[in-house]
């Protein structure tokens, strides 16, 4: 038998805002808030400091119901390269510990220190990242210790600001089982719902629930799940995950080589809403599109589109491949179709990137507000596979700060 692991999960604390009170002392102890256009008193909040939290305000509140509900708040337009400064200071740190580090954002990643080599306790070893953080860049921190990257990154949000938690495999009955199943990481609003559609309500029942009714309901991911809420997580802390480009899509080759616009529009639909459903099961959007054709002579034919904004609606996903293929089809009997979507990214960095330049152009097209809240409540990294295009210049270059701040970590 292997030796335990010792996973911490790091999470920057009110990040942002933690940043603009570490460079200007004179906000500490004020209750503040970034947001993407203060000058003109509109568009959302896309963090707060602790002190506006107590007051009420929330991430994704609107600016003009902040200022009603806490009149003394102070609005500050996002700095990126500060955040990206103080993020790459924070992993530098992280670093010295450890060569096993797993950026996740801007603002968190995880680190294995198993094999530390100091001789020092885990606790010891937490204490002296967390103290170091604040001391070396004013920032504050939680961190969670566990023996996987599930439990590590429940742990870290049971205590903030400045927590520590250790959250062990033989806790997790005790600790987790009692909880509503939608306050699990790698849960949210939608499979809340499927799971109390067969009855399953709390941690607890998820972790207990047979294998099969799982899998029917949730099909793999449900699995996973299962395996989560008995504190089972086998991935391992990846430095390599950030630079992997991944995608998804789905394909399927049809009965008879077809050529009937209304039929390949409906296979276009049902491959678009389960290129969404994979998304949505991982919490991912991506930036470029491209549809697979195979006519009857087995010649393959793509084309893409890469977006400003990435996308994961199964209407959105829907209408760009119909698009495309008018573009591309040039009449021959159809064998295969195919979408994928690719430049993959988790969605929480999406969103912040959309609220702060271009929430009021895009408002009506995506439903942001239910989407920003349910990443708030829960957003849950569990079944996550990150994909980071580091060297697709076409994606979002003036606008993806989470993905420069990667591009500064690839010089370690």
């Amino acid at each position: 038998m292997g030796k335990a692991r010792i996973i911490f999960h790091v999470d920057m604390n009110s990040f942002y805002a933690s940043v603009e009170q570490a460079h200007n002392p004179d906000l500490k102890g004020k209750a503040i808030a970034i947001a993407g256009n203060p000058k003109e008193r509109r568009g959302i909040i896309v963090t707060s400091s602790y002190e506006a939290r107590q007051k009420g305000i929330y991430t994704t509140m609107n600016v003009g119901e902040a200022l009603r509900k806490c009149p003394d708040l102070i609005l500050l337009p996002p700095d990126f390269p500060k955040y990206r400064a103080a993020s790459k200071a924070m992993f530098t740190i992280l670093r010295s510990y450890s060569e096993l580090i797993e950026p996740v954002s801007i603002d968190e990643g995880y680190i294995d220190v198993t094999n530390n080599g100091t001789g020092q306790h885990p606790i010891d070893i937490a204490k002296e990242i967390q103290m170091r953080i604040l001391n070396e860049l004013d920032l504050p921190c939680s961190i969670g210790i566990a023996p996987n990257k599930f439990l590590a990154k429940t742990a870290s949000d049971m205590k903030k600001p400045m927590g520590i938690t250790v959250l062990r495999k033989r806790d997790v009955k005790e600790r987790l089982w009692p909880l509503p199943v939608i306050e699990m990481h790698g849960v949210g609003e939608s499979t809340a719902k499927k799971l109390a559609a067969i009855k399953i309500n709390t941690i607890g029942e998820l972790a207990n629930v047979d294998e099969y009714l799982i899998r029917q309901a949730l099909g793999k991911n449900g699995v996973r799940l299962r395996m989560r809420a008995n504190g089972e997580d086998s991935r391992e802390v990846d430095p390599n995950a950030i630079y992997e480009t991944k995608s998804v899509g789905n394909s399927t080759t049809l009965p008879f080589d077809e050529t009937d616009m209304e039929e390949l529009e409906k296979t276009f639909l049902k491959l678009s809403e389960k290129v969404a459903e994979r998304l949505d099961a991982k919490k991912l959007c991506g930036s470029t599109i491209s549809i697979q054709i195979r006519d009857a002579d087995w010649h393959n034919h793509s084309k893409s589109k890469t977006f400003q904004n990435p996308i994961y609606n199964k209407e959105i996903i829907y209408e760009e491949a119909i698009q495309l293929f008018h573009k591309s089809w040039n009449g021959a009997p159809i064998r295969l179709l195919g979408i994928t979507i690719s430049n993959v990214l988790d969605r929480k960095q999406s969103v912040e990137q959309l609220s702060i330049f271009n929430f009021e152009q895009f408002a009506k097209q995506e439903p942001i507000y239910e989407l920003i809240d349910e990443i708030e409540k829960k957003y849950g990294k569990g079944a996550i596979q990150k994909g980071i295009a580091i060297n697709n210049p076409s994606y979002a270059s003036k606008t993806s700060f989470s993905k420069d701040f990667l591009e500064d970590l690839k010089d370690h």
